[in-house]
């Protein structure tokens, strides 16, 4: 999607030629448009199904019925829309392309159930595309004119369909981050219109970090409400900041802090670029709570990469502590050499043994202590005085006295606590 530099015809000079929404210059193959019908048709059943009257804090129960109406006439539409080179694909399996095809198709709408859509559906839209590429039905020998097709010719009308499905029947965003998120719908436009405005390249090229195209709007023009409108026609980037001030009210900042954040890069489009590439993969096919709605057959299945590069891990990761091993049982009732956790020793309080080891400050003193529970005194050794429990002042046992035995001891226990101004029986 990134501008291309061709070579005039006397080769003396490059020309720039962008590619922007509805260009006439990117050629739609036959497969790019029985697909672009496909969608119209699509959309077109929304205004067979409309939305029910009355408020409604959540999404609209008539998207049910939109899904229910798509689910029933999707097989037929597939067998009428897919090349015919899908439906002869020779397979080792017994369940052919298509039901795949459809399976993934009909999860890029969103969720019937949730009534919400999100990237993850987005995502199986993706996966639709990739499953008729590894099937032969895009022209792979086109040097990017089927590629640009594909993202204008069918990706772009998708996302206009699905922003028609939010906005009619008020889906819920699927799994948003809030105002933490990118966007609480979607991804790819911002991947796919940032490169729109990168700079002109050679088909031999590799993909710029830095720059922008001649002549671009500044990634700050986001927030001017006037550029935005201006061009949202010609740039999927700005198509989706165009559906957020659609759909949000307020300054641009503080509904949308990321996209606001990234405005302010200064080194050029292709910088913002690279950064979605890598947002993307960290933050949509890298979450489980996204890949775990993922349906997975045949043509994308679940296997492991004996090639892939081992992602590094974090910094919080990395100084995870180590969690020690369970104890290995060892065979035959012979007891393991591992230490085990013993349980603490059950006191009870009125025993007089002085096997009880309690904590004690550094500078507690030797002294023989009387226990609160009887008149028994513990003694206490050197062994134990650091681990012996300390009393405050207040609570240490004393003899009392009692006016009414006539001065003789009681039987060891703290006074009762009385307020200050609490007078004497006496008195």
């Amino acid at each position: 999607m990134f501008p291309s530099l061709t070579q005039t015809a006397d080769g003396s000079r490059h020309e720039r030629q962008s590619w922007e929404l509805g260009s006439p210059y990117v050629l739609l193959s036959d497969t790019v448009n029985k697909l672009q019908r496909l969608i119209n048709k699509l959309n077109a059943i929304i205004d067979e199904v409309p939305p029910d009257p009355g408020p409604r804090r959540f999404g609209n129960v008539s998207f049910r019925r939109w899904y229910e109406t798509v689910e029933a006439r999707l097989p037929d539409l597939l067998q009428q829309h897919l090349p015919q080179s899908i439906s002869s694909y020779n397979r080792k399996t017994p369940i052919g392309p298509e039901v795949e095809l459809q399976s993934y198709l009909l999860g890029a709408f969103g969720s019937s159930q949730r009534l919400d859509y999100g990237t993850g559906h987005e995502l199986s839209f993706l996966a639709f595309l990739g499953c008729i590429w590894k099937l032969g039905g895009f022209d792979s020998a086109s040097s990017g004119n089927e590629e640009r097709g594909i993202v204008l010719g069918i990706i772009e009308p998708y996302l206009q369909l699905v922003r028609r499905l939010i906005k009619i029947y008020t889906l819920e965003p699927a799994g948003s981050h809030g105002v933490w998120g990118l966007d609480d719908h979607s991804f790819l436009p911002y991947l796919f219109g940032s490169a729109q405005y990168g700079p002109a390249i050679l088909d031999t090229d590799e993909t710029p970090t830095e720059g922008s195209l001649l002549n671009a709007p500044d990634p700050a023009d986001v927030t001017k409400t006037t550029t935005v409108a201006r061009e949202r026609s010609k740039n999927m980037y700005f198509a989706a900041i165009g559906f957020i001030y659609d759909v949000k009210k307020g300054p641009f900042w503080e509904h949308s802090p990321m996209l606001y954040d990234i405005s302010g890069i200064r080194t050029g489009w292709a910088k913002i670029n690279k950064g979605m590439i890598k947002m993307y993969v960290a933050e949509v096919l890298s979450k489980f709570p996204v890949v775990q709605h993922f349906y997975f057959g045949s043509l994308f299945s679940w296997e492991k990469d004996v090639d892939a590069v081992q992602e590094p891990m974090s910094v919080h990761t990395a100084n995870q502590p180590v969690q020690p091993k369970p104890a290995a049982f060892a065979p035959d009732g012979a007891a393991s050499h591992q230490p085990r956790t013993r349980l603490p020793p059950v006191i009870n309080p009125m025993s007089t043994s002085t096997s009880f080891i309690g904590t004690a400050a550094p500078w507690a003193k030797q002294s023989s202590v009387t226990s609160p529970m009887n008149a028994f005194p513990l003694q206490v050794d050197e062994r134990t005085i650091s681990q012996t429990p300390r009393l405050p002042p207040d609570l240490k046992p004393r003899a009392m006295a009692s006016k009414k035995t006539g001065g003789q001891a009681a039987t060891g226990m703290p006074p009762p606590t009385r307020a200050p101004w609490v007078r004497s029986p006496d008195t």
